[in-house]
């Protein structure tokens, strides 16, 4: 019996389809048949925007996510139940643990790569360093595959430093994140260094100047995007949705919820541009390369991280936002089982945890465990590919979609596949 052809297929499952025919999947399926259907099934309700919590420097699991507080291994930390019942996180997490319902955890992330810049490149881009490519960060590729809108202001945001900054990768330097620091000061580069008299005069000079060198030569002098590059920063330099930026023009009931610290106001100005139309914001909260006194040192920063997490995923759900915008949080790695002479923790890529939120991901559920004695495979392993399609997934965007690079290399978006338990009914 002869394999049944791809449009054949799809004109006798439109026929039985029945009633469906008029709904989204029958009409798909009646395009399908007539060839000019997309590749997927019409997409469920997708989250629009994502904000990356990194937490740079590698985070303990044991000290955040993944508390195994009766155990050696814990090394003296402790646990606090959460809003759902039977997941615990570390103490420090008090304000994040009524939040738990729109939480969920893997607790069996696993990489190969256990070096800081080798593994933030993994972590932000779902590959391991090539020397024949460079892949584009997640935030990248949700402005590259999501809709621009009215977005004046640059749709890709970096706010305090990091150490492998979010790139465009093969897709191009104008998807580079744009970066701020502490968004209590005022936005980089945004503002002329010139009276406006003679900004229009320099301008008008730089007119004549492109006028001139186009002069005789062909329409390639266009594709160079000079001309669309300066009108971008301009336009951008006169926008109202500069404000977005300027978190002081909250209340300040709700700047006390995030927290007084720049990665509070990071997060804050987050929720802000997201409301904007930015696509992704990447807030970096620094001090987790914990080789020594680790104990101490995490609690310091839970101190930080607790209200800001919180804080963003309150606010956002007041605002009816978090159903449209995915909060990961996470670092390139996690820390051994075991401590150190110093007091602290090692590098350990071997079973960590991240925290996702909001975008269609189901709360309140746990992928995965680690064994409390440090020993034994994580059960339910998830590897980072696998993280970068689930998030895919629940922006709508195709994981699977094949790319050119420059050198005309095929790369997929991602090699992984989505965890299901998150993005499922």
């Amino acid at each position: 019996m002869e394999p049944l052809g791809r449009r054949p297929f799809l004109k006798t499952t439109a026929t039985l389809a029945g009633a469906s025919w008029l709904t989204p999947v029958g009409q798909w399926l009646a395009r399908a048949a007539d060839g000019d259907a997309p590749g997927a099934l019409p997409p469920k309700k997708s989250a629009q925007a994502v904000i990356v919590l990194w937490l740079q420097g590698g985070p303990s699991q044991l000290e955040t996510f993944d508390p195994h507080a009766d155990s050696t291994i814990a090394g003296g930390t402790t646990k606090i139940a959460t809003a759902v019942k039977d997941i615990y996180l570390a103490s420090g997490f008090e304000r994040l643990a009524e939040e738990m319902g729109s939480v969920s955890l893997i607790r069996s992330m696993i990489s190969k790569e256990g070096d800081h810049e080798r593994g933030s490149y993994n972590l932000k881009t779902g590959f391991r360093p090539d020397p024949t490519v460079v892949h584009p960060s997640l935030g990248a590729v949700a402005c590259h595959e999501l809709s621009i809108g009215k977005a004046e202001i640059p749709r890709h945001v970096s706010i305090l430093s990091s150490q492998w900054p979010a790139r465009g990768g093969y897709l191009g330097d104008k998807y580079d994140a744009f970066q701020m620091t502490d968004p209590a000061g005022p936005v980089p580069d945004a503002q002329a260094h010139v009276d406006s008299n003679r900004e229009k005069s320099r301008l008008k000079s730089l007119g004549i100047v492109e006028q001139t060198f186009a002069k005789g030569r062909s329409k390639r002098v266009e594709e160079t995007q000079h001309k669309n590059t300066t009108n971008a920063a301009l336009k951008m330099m006169t926008s109202e949705q500069l404000k977005a930026f300027n978190v002081s023009l909250e209340q300040q009931s709700v700047q006390d919820m995030y927290g007084d610290t720049a990665f509070g106001r990071g997060c804050l100005a987050a929720r802000r541009l997201v409301e904007s139309g930015v696509r992704c914001v990447e807030v970096t909260l620094n001090g987790w390369d914990t080789h020594a006194n680790n104990h101490q040192f995490c609690k310091t920063n839970l101190k930080t991280l607790d209200p800001a997490f919180s804080g963003l995923i309150r606010d956002l759900r007041q605002r009816n936002m978090l159903d449209k915008t995915l909060v990961l949080c996470m670092g390139e790695f996690g820390r051994t089982p075991s401590i150190n002479p110093a007091g602290g923790r090692d590098h350990w890529p071997s079973g960590f945890s991240i925290a996702l939120a909001g975008g269609g991901i189901h709360g309140g559920r746990v992928i995965g465990e680690t064994d409390p004695e440090g020993k034994a495979e994580v059960k339910n392993p998830v590897r980072v590919p696998d993280l970068h399609a689930t998030v895919f997934d629940a922006l709508g965007i195709d994981y699977d979609k094949l790319n050119q690079t420059p050198i005309g290399r095929t790369v997929k978006f991602s090699e992984g596949k989505p965890v299901r338990e998150l993005l499922d009914a």
